[in-house]
């Protein structure tokens, strides 16, 4: 072997760097995607999007690929030596080293498994079963006096020997030796290959030249292929080098050399069936360890490999040992790759198909969840156009109707009103209360007959229209109701029932008749009929002889037309009242004169019988009427006077009292409608929250799709680097 050519067993180390760069890869992958399913799941507002089993599958791969990356981290390739005692395995393993690492030779066996890996360290060292004490090894013959120092070693159990890499080139790619004791100097086989071959790429069974197989060594091997499904097994025919020092022999090796290869051909094909036939003699080889091993040591030294004593055909045996190397690490290093990695790599490739699968559902689901919140977005934009469209027609028609409403109610209270001051006065004359004309009761009384009547017109008000009117605000009401009752959400409109107020509400006319003839002033004192004060009455009527009256007594002497019109009385009425009562108060305060003027014309005309007999009659007159003015005439009189004051104040507020009314049906219906419209509205802002937690939701779920399909995608990578790494690795196998 050509010690400066590319090493075989770079296959696996490179392949080794490989698959744990995946594995890497594919650990952080899990656990992003892990965090992922995590996510989403726990989210609120995307239930059934992920689900819990998938959270625990995804968990479940990131322990099993984390094991599987810890397990990878540690893998070597192994090759076990086997053999009887004495047979050569130590001087094998240090021709392979090409070092003395294994104590060997004369005086030298080996008595417990003995395990040799690389270190990077420059010093090498040793640790014993069961301890983690370094024991340092500076030379073969230190190695060898601390075995024998070790008197509690047996032959189970195994000493790890690490030696520097810088010193041997076999050992820097992840290779690991195992030497054996002797198969003939134990009976505990089972154990052995229990512990220390399961795990083995490569077996060598080192066998003397000079002799043939042994059942001990058979023996072995037949326990390590039940197993182990067709271990590698090569054979070695060490001390091939003893008959070429006997010139007696020479002529029979090549027999002796078929010999040896049939039956080991036999063992490997027909009793263990672990190659095929044509395969077999490329597993069977004849070499000298020892020889190797020295001319490698004195090729190190810059001596001549061929330095020393050297039996004939040392060169064929070299490249025997040379071929058993080569093919010995081209078989270790692909059937490392296969058994350490081939299973690991499967495992993989069904832990990114399950990632796949979950992402995959998420996918679909959280598109089925898009679709159904893109549909439900849309449902609910339409209904918030048709609630905002129809609230605004609604709105002009119920102010149109409103409108409609209070007129009419306006043109029915003002009806009402008419009628009632029709009947003011038998509502009057049905008052009855004690009536003392003083100074002290006549307030109370009037007060009284206010209220009486006020009371009186307000029932009859009520009767006459609040029934109607409140009937009708309800079934305005009503349809109000009805028309918004479908601009409210379906489960609101079941539970819909709006509070009417017009059930309590009470229609006030507001006549306040105290406050409307509180300048009332009565007239009861008692007035001849034939008086001049009556007279002027009759003719100018009551209040504008009262008021001509007064104004004649302060200015009768002094006041004039033309100064009246001067102080404001400018209207042609209080002209010609003037006029009148100056007239007929001439008449009769100039009674002295014109007494006894008239007195003298008409005695001398009629006589003093007939001026007597008119005197008479005008005295009892006079007499019967004071007789007859009692506190019933006075009431009577003051209800009257009342009647005749409180029409005319009551007519002048019926537009104020219909205004009013319809005015409160106006704000009763407006009310009622605008706790309608704030219903809506409310419904319109829960629209619009709900639209915006959809908008959301569905920004959410596209997040969801986009980074299912990113991990997917990752997987589908991670996938393609596995399926590479299969193909360049554990397929195409030499």
């Amino acid at each position: 072997m050509d010690p400066g050519g590319p090493s075989p067993l770079m296959h696996f180390v490179v392949a080794k760097k490989t698959i744990n760069g995946i594995f890497d890869q594919l650990l952080e992958y899990v656990k992003e995607g892990s965090e992922f399913v995590d996510e989403t799941w726990r989210s609120a507002d995307l239930e059934q999007v992920a689900v819990e089993e998938q959270c625990l599958e995804i968990q479940t791969c990131a322990r099993k690929l984390a094991t599987i990356r810890e397990v990878l981290a540690r893998r070597h390739m192994k090759v076990a030596f086997f053999g009887r005692t004495s047979n050569g395995k130590s001087t094998v393993i240090n021709a392979m080293l090409r070092d003395r690492v294994l104590p060997s030779g004369i005086g030298h066996t080996t008595n417990c498994f003995l395990r040799v890996e690389g270190t990077d360290g420059e010093d090498a060292y040793l640790t014993t079963e069961g301890s983690d004490d370094r024991k340092s090894v500076k030379s073969v013959n230190q190695l060898a006096h601390a075995l024998h120092m070790e008197r509690s070693l047996d032959s189970g159990c195994q000493v790890k020997v690490f030696w520097p890499k810088s010193r041997c080139a076999l050992l820097r790619d992840d290779l690991v030796i195992m030497d054996s004791p002797g198969t003939d100097v134990t009976s505990y086989l089972d154990s052995w290959i229990d512990k220390f071959c399961l795990d083995a790429d490569v077996f060598v069974l080192v066998g003397n030249a000079e002799s043939t197989l042994m059942n001990t060594e058979k023996l072995f091997f037949h326990k390590v292929s039940e197993r182990i499904s067709k271990p590698n097994i090569f054979i070695l025919h060490n001390r091939w080098d003893a008959s070429a020092w006997e010139p007696e022999y020479i002529d029979e090796l090549p027999q002796v050399r078929k010999q040896h290869m049939d039956r080991c051909v036999s063992f490997l094909v027909e009793e263990l069936r672990v190659v095929r036939q044509e395969e077999a003699p490329g597993r069977i080889f004849f070499v000298s360890a020892k020889e190797v091993l020295s001319s490698r040591m004195h090729c190190a030294q810059g001596m001549p490999e061929t330095g020393g004593a050297l039996a004939e055909g040392f060169h064929e045996r070299l490249r025997e040992f040379q071929r058993f190397e080569r093919t010995f690490e081209e078989f270790i290093s692909h059937s490392a790759v296969k058994t350490k990695f081939e299973q690991h790599t499967l495992r993989a490739w069904q832990i990114t198909e399950a990632i796949k699968a979950v992402m995959d559902a998420i996918n679909i689901a959280s598109a089925e969840r898009k679709i159904f919140s893109l549909e439900d977005r849309e449902d609910q934009k339409d209904r918030l156009e048709f609630v905002r469209g129809q609230l605004n027609r609604l709105t002009e028609n119920i102010k149109e109707k409103i409108n409609t409403i209070t007129d009419e109610v306006a043109a029915k209270v003002t009806v009402a009103m008419v009628e009632q001051i029709r009947g003011l006065p038998a509502q009057v004359d049905e008052f009855s209360a004690d009536f003392t004309p003083t100074p002290h009761a006549l307030p109370l009384y009037k007060a009284k007959l206010m209220m009486h009547v006020e009371e009186r017109m307000s029932t009859c008000l009520a009767f006459r229209c609040s029934t109607g009117i409140i009937g009708h605000m309800q079934s305005c009401q009503k349809n109000m109701i009805e028309n918004i009752r479908p601009l409210l959400p379906p489960d609101v409109q079941e539970q819909f029932h709006i509070h009417l107020p017009s059930r309590k509400f009470v229609l006030t006319y507001d006549l306040n008749l105290a406050t409307l003839c509180a300048d009332f002033q009565e007239n009861i004192d008692f007035q001849f009929s034939l008086g001049w004060t009556a007279l002027v009455s009759r003719f100018i009527g009551p209040s504008n002889a009262k008021r001509a009256l007064t104004a004649m007594n302060q200015k009768f002497q002094n006041t004039s037309p033309t100064a009246l019109q001067a102080q404001g009385g400018t209207s042609l009425q209080d002209h010609m009242v003037f006029s009148m009562a100056t007239g007929v108060v001439s008449l009769t305060s100039r009674a002295s004169m014109t007494v006894l003027v008239i007195g003298g014309v008409v005695w001398r005309s009629v006589g003093w019988r007939l001026i007597a007999l008119s005197a008479t009659l005008y005295g009892l007159l006079y007499l019967y009427e004071k007789l007859t003015w009692t506190n019933a005439s006075r009431e009577r009189a003051l209800k009257q006077q009342f009647v005749e004051f409180a029409i005319h104040r009551l007519r002048a507020i019926i537009p104020f009292t219909s205004g009013s009314c319809s005015q409160q049906v106006h704000q009763e219906l407006a009310t009622t409608f605008a706790h309608l419209c704030q219903r809506v509205d409310l419904s319109e802002v829960e629209l619009e929250g709900h639209i915006r937690l959809l908008s959301g939701r569905i920004q959410r779920l596209e997040n969801v799709q986009r980074r299912s399909k990113t991990l997917r995608h990752r997987a589908t990578d991670l996938e393609s680097q596995l399926e590479a790494f299969s193909a360049q690795y554990l397929q195409n196998q030499c």
